[in-house]
Order: C-alpha cells, then sequence, then structure tokens
C-alpha cells in the first residue's frame, strides 16, 4: 500500500484555512501587470451583429457532462434554451462583444486544489494543482471570440506557420508527424540530426495581458475584439476549493485562465514570436511545448548550435516575460540504419543549458508519442499496451462478476476507454507484427 496523501495541504508557515487560501492564491497566481480598462464604455465600429448559428456552433463543442463553474449552470440548460429561444443568449452576450467588455460575474472561478500524486512530501503549494471551473455562459461567449480570432489571426498571420496547436484542423498529430518529416528530410543527404525538447514554464500563467493587448492592437485586430480581451482579462477572481477552504472569492491576476477556450490561442499569439530560424533545422511546436532541431556532420556540432539556438530562444522569451522550465529539458540524437557508430566509439555528446547537462535519452516522450533514435514504433506501443492493461485492469474492479457494470455498459466503457488508449499513435507509427500480436491478445482479453 502506498502513502496517502492528505487532502488538506499541510503548509508550514499556514495554520488556519484562511493562511492556506493565502499561501495558494500566492503561488498559482501571483502579480501580473494588467491592461487598463476603460471606465465609460463605448459601442465600437465594426463589430457585426452576433447570430444565433454562432451560439450553436460554439454550444455544439460543449459537453453537457461538463462539470459548471460558479453559476452552477450546465451545458444541457443552455441548450434547452437555446433551442426554445434562439435570441436569448445572442441578445445576452451580443452587447458584451459591442462593448468590449467582459463582465465582472462572469470572471469569477472555482479552484479545486488536488494534490499531485507521488510527492514526497504535502508542505509546499508546488504539491498541488488547481483545476479552474468557469462560468458555463462566459465560456460559450469564449468560444464565440475564440471562433472570430482564429480566422483574424490567420489572416494576420499572428500564429507562426510551425505552430500546431490551438488552431482548427490542426492537432499534436501533425506537430508529431511534422517533426519525423523533417527529420527524416534532413538525414536523407546523410546528415546527423539532433533534437531539443523544451517545455514554456507556465506558459498561460505568463501571458503579459498588457503586452499582448498591445501586439494586437499593432498588428490590427478589431478594437472591441482587443477591448474585449484585456477586459477577459482582468479584474478576475476565484474561490479554491479544498477541505476545510473559506470558501471565499479573492482577488487574482492571471495570464490567461486555464480551462477557458480561448485561452490556448491566446498563447499561441503570445508566444509566436519565439520561433527561430535554425540553419539546416527546425523550430516547431505545439502549444507550450517547443521542438528544435539541428542538422550536421556531426552530433557535436548539432549540440553547438542548439545551444545558440537556445540561447537566442530564451532572449526572445525573456523578452516577454516568459521562461522555459529547464529541468524538464530533453534531448534525442536520431539515427539512421547506416549511422551505427562503431563500438570503440564515444558516446553521444549531451547538451550543456544553464549549468545543467542533459545527456542524449533512448526514448522521449512528446505529445503522448514515444520517440526513439531510429524511429521506430516498438516503444510506442509497448507503452501504449501498458498504459491500456492498466486502465483494463480499473475497469474489471468496476465489473467483478455478478454486480457492477451491465455487460452492455463494460464493452461501451471498454471501446471508449481502452481503445483509444491502445492505438492512440496509430496515424504516425505502424506496430511491428510481433507487437500487433500482442495488441490482439489484448483485445481478446477485453472482450472477454
Amino acid at each position: 500500500m502506498g502513502r496517502v496523501a492528505p487532502r488538506f495541504p499541510n503548509l508550514p508557515d499556514a495554520t488556519s484555512p484562511e493562511e492556506v487560501n493565502k499561501a495558494l492564491l500566492r503561488h498559482f497566481f501571483p502579480p501580473k501587470p494588467l491592461p487598463i480598462v476603460p471606465s465609460i464604455l463605448r459601442p465600437y465600429r465594426g463589430c457585426d451583429p452576433l447570430l444565433p448559428g454562432e451560439i450553436t456552433a460554439a454550444l455544439r463543442k460543449c459537453s453537457s457532462s461538463s462539470v459548471p463553474g460558479p453559476d452552477s449552470i450546465p451545458y444541457s440548460v443552455w441548450k434547452r434554451v437555446h433551442l426554445t429561444a434562439p435570441r436569448l443568449l445572442t441578445d445576452l452576450v451580443g452587447p458584451l462583444l459591442k462593448l468590449g467588455y467582459h463582465p465582472v460575474s462572469m470572471k469569477k472561478a472555482n479552484g479545486i486544489v488536488l494534490d499531485k500524486p507521488g510527492k514526497p512530501s504535502y508542505d509546499s503549494p508546488a504539491s498541488f494543482r488547481v483545476i479552474v471551473l468557469l462560468p458555463t455562459v462566459s465560456q460559450i461567449l469564449e468560444r464565440v471570440v475564440a471562433s472570430g480570432l482564429s480566422l483574424t489571426a490567420r489572416t494576420l498571420k499572428l500564429v507562426h506557420s510551425n505552430q500546431c496547436g490551438s488552431l482548427p484542423t490542426l492537432s499534436s498529430f501533425d506537430a508529431a508527424i511534422s517533426l519525423v518529416h523533417s527529420v527524416r528530410t534532413l538525414q536523407r543527404p546523410g546528415l546527423k540530426v539532433s533534437t531539443l525538447f523544451l517545455d514554456i514554464k507556465g506558459g498561460f500563467d505568463n501571458v503579459n495581458a498588457s503586452t499582448l493587448c498591445s501586439s494586437l492592437k499593432k498588428a490590427g485586430v478589431p478594437h472591441y475584439m482587443v477591448s474585449w480581451i484585456g477586459s477577459f482579462l482582468s479584474q478576475r477572481t476565484c474561490r479554491l476549493l479544498f477541505q476545510g477552504s473559506v470558501k471565499t472569492f479573492s482577488p487574482v491576476q492571471v495570464g490567461t485562465p486555464q480551462g477557458s477556450p480561448i485561452s490556448p490561442l491566446l498563447l499561441v499569439i503570445y508566444v509566436a514570436s519565439l520561433h527561430i530560424q535554425i540553419p539546416r533545422g527546425l523550430s516547431l511546436s505545439y502549444v507550450d511545448d517547443f521542438a528544435l532541431s539541428a542538422a550536421s556532420a556531426s552530433y557535436r556540432m548539432n549540440i553547438r548550435t542548439l545551444q545558440r539556438a537556445f540561447g537566442r530562444i530564451r532572449a526572445r522569451a525573456s523578452a516577454r516575460d516568459v521562461g522555459f522550465s529547464v529541468p524538464k529539458t530533453e534531448l534525442i540524437h536520431w539515427r539512421t540504419p547506416l549511422q551505427r557508430d562503431p563500438p570503440a566509439s564515444p558516446a553521444p555528446p549531451p547538451i550543456c543549458l544553464d549549468g545543467q547537462v542533459f545527456p542524449p535519452l533512448p526514448c522521449v516522450r512528446w505529445l503522448g508519442y514515444w520517440f526513439t533514435p531510429n524511429l521506430a514504433s516498438l516503444a510506442h506501443f509497448s507503452k501504449r499496451l501498458g498504459l491500456a492493461q492498466g486502465a483494463f485492469a480499473t475497469v474489471k474492479r468496476l465489473s467483478p462478476p455478478g454486480s457492477g457494470l451491465s455487460p452492455h455498459l463494460a464493452h461501451r466503457l471498454a471501446i471508449s476507454l481502452l481503445l483509444p488508449t491502445l492505438l492512440y499513435g496509430a496515424d504516425l507509427m505502424v506496430p511491428s507484427r510481433g507487437m500487433l500480436t500482442k495488441m490482439d491478445i489484448y483485445w481478446r482479453q477485453v472482450q472477454r
């Protein structure tokens, strides 16, 4: 039996729920400069009237099973309301767009404090995470704005072409296949390729709202949209919920609220300038995950190129008050079947960043895909099979013989949970014949 973590944060400098609440707020929502919000609201020109079809499209993306925020109104209610009175929601949120304003009542959030499993101690706020739940009516409007901003961002080229996240028709598959394609293309003339994987530290929380709005305005984004974004990111409040919490709303200064439909798009616009040109290489990203690739005649030359690239991208990040989580950095040296070192050759070179040494890894996980230096699929599907087997053990505990879930529900659970877990990555990689046999044996066990 493993250690069961306490649900109540046991912080050394906080002896009461009020002090714990303040300590968690300081950790998760550090002070940030906020944009100036106009005190007098005037309607902006150029804002087209909101149509019921736009609300319908937004509601279609909302799950009725999602947990609502402080308003306690599930999406199923809004869908029924919109079906009955299609003009109600448009008349409710449409004027907010025209005024470029997001009301304070829609900027309240519930923050569910959960402990991170596997931590040696729980006496630090860093051992916890917060799941933010926003009002559903606010998220409907956020989806409408995100749809319009996405089209505007593509027209004005606010998002870098090598960014594969937070845009319609793009997914993690596009980022992964772009990485594989670039590696194989660079290897074709006989070059050696290396990739450095970076992760932006607290990406959503570190978006400077004033800088973001200034950049959007200079780029030509409609004024009503810029004003609404500035209003949306300011004067936010959050109520932290944990065992014994005070359950009061407190003002917080966040970059972009996690859980918001528009936050990922705002982040990729904000970090677009972090993409750099790499000679005989590529800078690729998926939201806040970056992959820098370099190619040359030797891995040692790649290391020097990647070190220079890291210095440049870090300088650009600092200019935007963004940093990288250096301890999470990973390095891989790609190899073709012909690129095999002699038995007595030295080990492939590591990379040194900020005084920390990162050796090349035999397997790297990026966006749910497990990559090996030779781009073989064995490691990836071995991991997926292990995850599927663990999930299957959990499902079996929910449906013991003679009780629990009915066979019909158990089958539906297997199709919706176990099969996607097992086959994730099959769009990019092809399992070997031996792995297909193991996967087939597992699925037969599931069906029994």
